[in-house]
């Protein structure tokens, strides 16, 4: 895995066309990689139609960071991949929605401990995206499959 700065793949992200057109912006990545914060902004072209956030935009918005800060928290002995996810909408969807992703140290220990023996390990980790009054609009769950990588040779 390439080492670049935490904001030039935020930047990368922006430009991303599946992001750039459904109108998803990254707002943050943490420098350590440890957080991200990501909205989603009504435009003409990402409502339903009963004029509320279509709801695969919803779930886009969450859906490469749980992999992207625990890959980059873990570092090159680990593959990552997402396994499942799933996606409960809770009220519709106006303005401006938002979600938050924070790894901290136990959630990373854990995964490390778990994985110690070179076995699989799937872990849940759950998005809530929120309205601009902080309501819960959709709760978006991702499993991970966390693995240490196998020595060459």
């Amino acid at each position: 895995m390439r080492t670049f700065p935490a904001r030039w793949l935020r930047h990368g992200l922006n430009l991303w066309p599946p992001f750039l057109f459904a109108g998803i912006h990254v707002a943050e990545i943490g420098d350590d990689f440890r957080s991200a914060r990501v909205e989603l902004r009504m435009r003409p072209w990402n409502r339903n139609y009963v004029g509320t956030h279509f709801g695969g935009s919803l779930f886009a918005m969450t859906d490469p960071f749980w992999m992207l800060l625990v890959l980059h928290a873990l570092g090159d002995g680990y593959i990552v991949w997402d396994k499942a996810a799933t996606i409960e909408f809770q009220k519709p969807g106006r303005g401006t929605v938002r979600a938050e992703f924070v790894l901290d140290d136990a959630m990373l220990d854990e995964l490390r401990a778990a994985a110690a023996d070179g076995g699989k390990v799937l872990r849940w980790f759950d998005a809530p995206v929120r309205d601009a009054s902080g309501d819960v609009v959709a709760m978006v769950r991702k499993q991970l499959y966390v693995r240490r990588k196998r020595p060459k040779g």
